[in-house]
């Protein structure tokens, strides 16, 4: 029971909610946070009054700073930042990616970490318990390695969070706060099972174990892993 002090951003979702539950079941303080409050209250229709649940706009510089507030002003600190919220969009070539395209990828998987960090950041290093074990976990992706046909910007979205990833993790590491992240192939999640119904979904990973790796990442036992990009892919 680490009673730590965890913010899980996109924890209405799929592997959002099962990083959720991986920080609920370890006895830590979770904050979920989603885009609204109806989706929050549609996915977890009954609170428990440990954690905390936040209607967020991460592409809002803003309103992060206003979550984060809430979780350090309740909580007196934020141990623990996993940005899991994220999105996919694929179809068009690059030279014909239409800026709404650019834009929603990037603001949704890129800004949205950004704007976390900035937030979160200065709380960890205030934080009265943080005593040097502040933990970081982007979800960047194992098509950010390198470019497909019809994925440039989405390819190019995550590819940025790996690269930020890294940069984060030179930056903070002497101040006591790992960053690493996971790059997870196609999940084993109802929309992909509905999008893809010929696949063979039995070889994607599923969230629960994506979750066990994040779970790790923020774990003591990872306190000299520094900058790491993970591969999260099943037998995919």
């Amino acid at each position: 029971m680490s009673d730590r002090r965890v913010i899980v951003t996109g924890g209405a979702g799929a592997l959002g909610n099962s990083v959720r539950d991986y920080f609920v079941e370890m006895g830590d303080r979770v904050a979920v946070i989603d885009v609204s409050d109806e989706i929050l209250d549609n996915v977890f229709p009954e609170k428990h009054d440990r954690h905390l649940y936040l209607a967020c706009d991460l592409t809002d510089r803003v309103s992060c700073g206003m979550a984060a507030e809430a979780v350090a002003s309740a909580w007196g600190g934020i141990d623990v930042l996993c940005n899991i919220a994220g999105g996919f969009m694929m179809g068009e070539k690059v030279h014909e990616t239409t800026d709404q395209t650019w834009n929603f990828l990037f603001e949704l998987n890129t800004r949205s970490v950004m704007h976390m960090v900035s937030a979160a950041v200065p709380a960890m290093l205030g934080s009265a318990n943080n005593e040097g074990c502040g933990k970081i976990v982007n979800v960047a992706a194992k098509a950010g390695l390198d470019g497909g046909a019809l994925m440039g910007p989405y390819s190019a979205s995550k590819a940025a969070v790996h690269r930020l990833t890294e940069s984060m993790a030179q930056e903070l590491r002497d101040e006591g706060i790992n960053v690493n992240c996971v790059m997870p192939s196609i999940m084993d999640t109802p929309r992909n099972r509905s999008d893809m119904p010929s696949a063979d979904y039995l070889k994607w990973p599923k969230t629960d174990d994506i979750a066990k790796v994040v779970g790790f990442l923020a774990s003591d036992d990872a306190g000299v892993v520094h900058g790491a990009a993970v591969p999260v892919t099943g037998l995919s």
